[in-house]
């Protein structure tokens, strides 16, 4: 294999790294800030869960298809192989509970900040919010695993 080949998995490794690590991170912050039950300690977590978020996940996010493709051709797999088409919808899947839990985080923290500024308890939309996000983690969580799971086996059979 070629030096590029090598640059790019280090750079496709790191990527899956971070997204994996950062989702894991995330998570248990909010949820430990969560469980507190201290409006003062979510809207301190809050902001630093949103601003990892845009910074390492967005990044990863952005990143992980280009090294990938860029991957899969110098490596002289086509893209049509199973295990490449099913890590792109396992990809695309925790991409659609992703997006919207963005915004649950950026809304959750806004709620915070207000609650803790005027005194006030967290609004039930917080609690519907974080319900849905902390939900939202699973299958995301889930499709990631099983795309770590692709690329290392890189099944060329399937049990089905």
């Amino acid at each position: 294999m070629s030096t590029a080949y090598y640059i790019l998995k280090l750079l496709h490794v790191i990527g899956a790294t971070v997204l994996l690590g950062t989702g894991a991170g995330i998570a248990f912050f909010m949820v430990v800030a969560h469980r507190t039950g201290r409006i003062a300690a979510v809207a301190e977590v809050a902001p630093i869960v949103v601003l990892a978020d845009l910074v390492f996940t967005a990044t990863a996010v952005a990143a992980q298809p280009l090294t990938g493709v860029l991957l899969a051709w110098e490596a002289g797999y086509p893209l049509t192989q199973a295990w490449i088409l099913m890590s792109i919808g396992l990809y695309l899947v925790a991409g659609a509970f992703w997006l919207p839990v963005v915004w649950m985080q950026m809304r959750m923290r806004d709620l915070a900040r207000e609650a803790a500024a005027t005194g006030q308890r967290l609004p039930a939309e917080y609690d519907s919010l974080f319900r849905i996000w902390f939900a939202f983690g699973f299958p995301a969580f889930v499709a990631v695993l099983a795309i770590f799971w692709l690329m290392i086996t890189r099944p060329t059979e399937w049990p089905l």
